[in-house]
């Protein structure tokens, strides 16, 4: 059976899927003669260092060693990406019928987007050219390359991204062999409110490519941990969430995890911590998200949705688990005031007996993973400055915020919640979590756990998988 024009295209895109694999730009050719395909070609001018080793110009050698003619007449030739002024010379030269291209080339295309060399009346060979043939795949395969390369770049230099010297970061070292959390990192240092500071976070499950393209209702997942925990929290819910084809955020808050520390407790303020969250949610440019918030995740992160003008175009569910908002005029909880106060008695306490005696099925590993980020006392600045900046009265930093927070909640809030409780929590427990459900409008499902304590995402997989469950059903 003759190959139709879109079934050749299809085989020049697994083409170029080859050579984006093979780390080159991603741009595949087929040559076809009577219906039928002999030869193909990818680019590869870096594996080969031959700058002529584009796409086009090794299956047009293919096929002249198939017909033993360098003539390729009544040849037609399918490439995902307008040729360039030497492949299209070529493509006259071997006098090819036809051309049929996918994505334009605004910057070398020479099949009419810069020049059109295929339109020159002096020629003494006419190859009919046409363009567009499934280019938005060919594009998005071509973007996303060049987007992940761009990613790559970035990372590099933020890796070895300059310190500033009133901070410390946590050497690489600390973070080896944890358990359960393979994520590679990935870091953004260049938000303004970040001020030269490097922050750490997990972006997992974006999907980019044209066989990878991101589903009309994938869920952005933005998970934001408390103190003294970071991302390494949500090791147990991330895995269903991808495995489900959602996309995963989950940032170490300045101070925590795989971020830079500054030294100082004054360095830390309720407001700022906020505008560098608002700021890594827009550069991400997250679309549906489930704000998914513990301890001081919440804090911060139920004072986010309110600063979009339109909340709803943005975040579409709440995943609370034991937390609250501080907004000054009510008391805190007798439970939260004995941490803080045990906080201020030992402000060095050791993170990872604090972890074993709260969820006493950690693993040593575990618990050790969770102080990693905290290698002596010079980086524990957020650990003490972090339970007294929980606004306490009513003119507390902050406390205007989550005011405005709470009205947000109550009055304009149009999205899914769903709720978590450890009822054995006695920090931010079940009467905490009543007062914060009577603050949220519309219908909030509350599931209680009666076994679990204060740090609810190591209730594991069947958690997320019921969350799963539930935001299933956002339109």
């Amino acid at each position: 059976m003759a190959l139709t024009d879109i079934d050749a295209m299809q085989l020049a895109l697994a083409a170029a899927e080859e050579a984006r694999a093979a780390g080159e730009v991603p741009v595949g050719a087929v040559v076809v003669k009577d219906g039928q395909v002999i030869a193909t070609g990818r680019n590869a001018p870096i594996g080969t260092h031959d700058p002529s080793a584009h796409a086009e110009l090794l299956a047009l050698r293919a096929a002249a060693q198939v017909l033993g003619n360098y003539r390729l007449d009544d040849c037609d030739v399918f490439v995902t990406l307008e040729p360039c002024a030497m492949c299209a010379g070529a493509l006259l030269h071997a006098r090819v019928r036809r051309v049929v291209f996918g994505a334009a080339d605004p910057k070398t295309g020479a099949a009419g987007s810069v020049v059109n060399l295929f339109a020159f009346p002096q020629l003494n060979h006419h190859t009919h050219c046409t363009g567009g043939l499934l280019a938005q795949e060919s594009g998005q395969l071509l973007q996303a390359f060049f987007r992940a390369r761009r990613q790559s770049q970035r990372a590099l230099a933020l890796a070895a991204h300059p310190l500033r010297d009133d901070a410390l970061r946590t050497p690489d070292g600390c973070f080896a062999a944890l358990p359960d959390y393979p994520w590679a990192p990935r870091y953004v240092g260049d938000l303004p409110a970040l001020d030269g500071l490097r922050m750490h976070y997990l972006d997992e499950g974006k999907r980019q490519g044209h066989d990878a393209s991101r589903p009309a209702q994938q869920l952005s997942f933005l998970c934001l941990h408390g103190n003294p925990v970071w991302s390494f929290v949500y090791r147990k819910l991330l895995p269903v969430w991808l495995a489900a084809g959602h996309r995963v955020v989950a940032p170490d808050l300045i101070g925590f995890g795989k971020s830079d520390k500054p030294k100082k407790t004054a360095a830390h303020r309720f407001e700022w911590h906020r505008q560098v969250l608002l700021e890594l949610v827009q550069r991400l440019d997250l679309q549906r998200v489930v704000l998914v918030v513990q301890d001081w995740g919440g804090l911060l992160g139920l004072t986010l949705p309110m600063a979009e003008p339109e909340a709803s175009d943005r975040y579409a569910g709440l995943l609370v688990m034991n937390s609250m908002l501080a907004t000054g005029d009510a008391p805190l909880s007798q439970g939260f005031l004995d941490w803080r106060e045990m906080c201020a008695r030992k402000p060095a306490f050791d993170v990872a007996r604090l972890m074993a005696r709260a969820q006493p099925d950690l693993s040593p590993e575990e618990c050790a993973a969770y102080a990693a980020p905290f290698p002596d006392a010079g980086y524990r600045a957020a650990t003490r400055a972090f339970p007294a900046m929980v606004p306490d009265h009513f003119d507390a930093p902050g406390a205007a915020l989550s005011r405005a927070a709470a009205d947000f909640w109550r009055e304009r809030w149009s999205g899914r919640t769903w709720m978590a409780v450890g009822q054995r929590d006695p920090v931010l427990g079940p009467e905490v979590m009543q007062a914060l459900r009577a603050q949220i409008r519309g219908d909030v499902e509350v599931v209680e756990l009666p076994e679990t304590g204060h740090f609810v995402p190591e209730y594991g997989a069947l958690l997320a998988e019921q969350a799963l469950r539930y935001f299933s059903q956002l339109p």
